[in-house]
C-alpha cells in the first residue's frame, strides 16, 4: 500500500510561483511519481514525472520550462515548483505512483493522492 499526500496549493495571482509537495509513505512507491492536474469539466492532464532512482524527468508540453519537478529521497518527498503561473493552471493537482509504462498516461499510475487545489487569478 502506498499513501500519497499533496500539499501546498492555494490562491495566487498570474505570474506568481507556488511549490507543491507530495509526501509518500508505505512499503513501495513504484518507479515514478507523477503530477497530474484536472480542471472542472476537463480531462486529467499530465504535468510532470520523476524517477525515484534515476535522473529521469518528464514534463507536459504546457508546463515545460516553467515547472520543475524534484525529489528528496531521504524524506520520501516529491516537489513541483511552478513558476510564471497562468490562470489556465487553475486545477486540482494530484500526485500519483507508477510502476512503469508511459509516464504521461494516467492509467500507468496505480496510487493517487487526494489532490490539492491551485487557483490562479488573472
Amino acid at each position: 500500500q502506498v499513501q500519497l499526500v499533496e500539499s501546498g496549493g492555494g490562491l495566487v495571482q498570474a505570474g506568481d510561483s507556488l511549490r507543491l509537495s507530495c509526501a509518500a509513505s508505505g512499503r513501495t512507491f513504484g518507479s515514478y511519481i507523477g503530477w497530474f492536474r484536472q480542471a472542472p469539466g476537463k480531462e486529467r492532464e499530465f504535468v510532470a514525472a520523476i524517477s525515484w532512482s534515476t535522473s529521469f524527468t518528464d514534463y507536459g508540453e504546457s508546463v515545460e520550462g516553467r515547472f520543475t519537478i524534484s525529489r528528496d529521497n531521504a524524506k520520501n518527498m516529491v516537489y513541483l515548483q511552478m513558476n510564471s503561473l497562468k490562470p489556465e493552471a487553475t486545477a486540482v493537482y494530484y500526485c500519483a505512483a507508477s510502476r512503469g509504462g508511459s509516464t504521461k498516461l494516467a492509467r500507468s499510475y496505480y496510487y493517487w493522492g487526494q489532490g490539492t487545489q491551485v487557483t490562479v487569478s488573472s
